[in-house]
């Protein structure tokens, strides 16, 4: 932690922002309350309108809050904007940059706005994109010019950096690239703010996670630790074959092991503590009621799991309402449980 007025890097009460709507305010950030080390990468979560995106829009200083108070290195964006804004870097959801500057002289041009900061040999080298220093910016592939917005977020030096989704529609190769970068950035001591919507990326990069939904805060914490309020360590999704009434997920509740459960799109998810016992309750249930399995895998509890079992919904899901049918359809489904 660098001499600042603040114990935090971040520091948010009651931050509220509102749009007018055809039947009145919409309340995009709700009264949120937050705090975020120094030195630690934190995860905002959210699906597409949850509020995360305006409530960092407003961290960044490019959006105003309708009330509450916002710190940023100990500094408000009232009084302070240009020393918060010398040592903050912004990578937005999509950068455009001039197709015929090379990445030096857009690097270079970045490096030019800032008092104090890196060169730009040496931000281009902690990209990765040494090989491409001298290559028109039309040139470059998707993960390489997400590589140089990062760039362009790190020629002053920030303390603080701020990434909105940073590797959305990027390939499996590029997005680790870029988790690359994150990783040494934190190495170094920076403080990361991460807006995704990948669950596996929050779980890797991040020392902490908020899940935004609706304006709000619902759950806040390390990865593991969500994790471990599920209570359990196992899902085991399966589908069932046939064109049988589809049974209500909370139907196997009632199965060994089984701690929760959930219908699916195309099948169920079970939340279980011993898959060694559930399995063969499960298996032993459907021969029952003379069922036969499609599918069935197994695997370890996620973020995404987490966010399921306090939204209903999956993280990228756009749509709200209720968890469509196993076959699909909205239709009501039969109850049915395990014989004893």
């Amino acid at each position: 932690m660098t001499n600042n007025q603040s114990d935090w890097a971040i520091r948010v009460r009651e931050l509220r922002k509102q749009y007018p709507g055809r039947n009145g305010p919409v309340h995009a950030v709700n009264g949120i309350n937050l705090e975020i080390r120094w030195g630690e990468c934190f995860g905002l979560l959210g699906p597409n309108g949850a509020g995360k995106t305006t409530t960092v829009e407003i961290l960044e200083g490019l959006n105003q809050p309708t009330s509450g108070e916002v710190e940023v290195l100990g500094l408000s964006w009232r009084s302070d904007a240009t020393a918060i804004r010398e040592r903050i870097g912004v990578t937005l959801q999509e950068t455009r940059l001039p197709d015929k500057e090379t990445v030096r002289e857009i690097v270079t041009l970045f490096r030019s706005f800032y008092k104090d900061g890196l060169t730009p040999e040496d931000v281009i080298a902690r990209v990765a994109l040494e090989s491409k220093a001298n290559a028109y910016i039309e040139q470059l592939s998707g993960g390489q010019q997400q590589r140089l917005a990062v760039a362009l977020s790190l020629v002053g030096d920030p303390e603080l950096l701020f990434l909105d989704e940073p590797t959305t529609g990027l390939d499996p190769q590029s997005r680790r690239q870029l988790w690359d970068v994150i990783r040494d950035l934190r190495d170094r001591g920076r403080t990361v703010v991460l807006t995704t919507h990948y669950m596996d990326e929050a779980e890797r990069l991040c020392d902490r996670v908020a899940v935004i939904d609706q304006g709000t805060i619902i759950a806040l914490g390390s990865p593991s630790e969500l994790i471990a309020r599920l209570g359990g360590d196992h899902i085991v999704e399966f589908a069932l074959e046939g064109n049988a009434p589809a049974p209500e997920a909370d139907s196997f509740l009632g199965l060994d092991s089984v701690l929760a459960a959930r219908a699916e799109a195309d099948g169920y998810s079970l939340t279980v503590a011993e898959p060694h016992r559930a399995i063969p309750a499960l298996l032993e249930a459907l021969e029952q009621h003379d069922r036969s399995l499609a599918r069935l895998t197994t695997r370890h509890v996620s973020l995404e799991d987490v966010f399921v079992a306090l939204t209903g919904r999956h993280l990228r899901d756009d749509q709200t309402g209720e968890t469509p049918a196993a076959d699909g359809s909205p239709a009501r489904r039969n109850r049915w449980r395990r014989t004893r």
